[in-house]
């Protein structure tokens, strides 16, 4: 059975690409300070398709935490703050409007029904975190969040999941990690996890099937699923 349900949350609980994809515009514009040079060489870095407003299939974007991010968009500018750079970024994308895969408060009222626990585990930092779930109106129906920067690593290492089954107080095998990366996939199996990938992120089916006990087209299919598997 399943007690407990990890998420997580860029490309899981909001499309990835209607979401980051004009602003990811902005903040590269913003950061070549109009050398259109730099901007190309910035959009080819972090796997960003310019002409589209979309993130390619493996794109470290996808699933990088903000840091290795930085990382990438310095190889470009070269002289620039690392801290004053995460800065900005974090700021800005805390700011971003966030497109829902499926209405979310509508739907962890369901889950909540339904007696299970539930967490965050994302490679965003926290504090936007927080502030995303928080203008969904969702973040109320979480027992755990956590962030790259919370204290328990960042995915694809498992501790943010380990973390949350210390928290909860559920055997990981009694959890699933649902996510739309292999990231994602990859931490809930060293976890010891039921894996759900969503095809709401850049990653096509291909590459989540072999790391998942099954690929759903979003979020909104999982409770249909478990009950077909008689999980819950």
């Amino acid at each position: 059975m399943i007690k407990g349900i990890i998420f997580d949350k860029d490309g899981t609980l909001f499309d990835f690409n209607a979401t980051w994809g004009a602003w990811t515009q902005q903040m590269l514009a913003a950061e070549a300070g109009g050398d259109h040079v730099k901007f190309d060489a910035l959009a080819d870095v972090l796997g960003y398709d310019a002409q589209a407003n979309r993130f390619v299939p493996g794109s470290i974007v996808i699933a990088s935490t903000v840091d290795i991010v930085a990382d990438h968009i310095l190889s470009v500018l070269g002289d620039v703050d690392k801290g004053a750079l995460i800065a900005r970024m974090n700021t800005g994308a805390a700011q971003v409007t966030q497109q829902e895969a499926v209405p979310l408060a509508a739907y962890f009222a369901s889950l909540a029904r339904l007696n299970l626990k539930l967490g965050i585990a994302t490679n965003d930092a926290e504090a936007p975190a927080l502030q995303h779930l928080e203008q969904a109106g969702v973040n109320g129906y979480f027992d755990f969040i956590a962030g790259y920067d919370s204290g328990f690593g960042a995915k694809p290492e498992p501790g943010q999941l380990d973390a949350f089954c210390t928290t909860t107080g559920i055997a990981a095998a009694q959890c699933a990690m649902v996510g739309d990366s292999t990231h994602d996939l990859v931490a809930g199996r060293a976890a010891g996890m039921k894996t759900i990938g969503v095809l709401t992120g850049p990653a096509p089916q291909a590459e989540l099937a072999p790391l998942a006990d099954v690929v759903l087209p979003d979020i909104g299919a999982i409770p249909g699923w478990l009950r077909a598997e008689r999980l819950i």
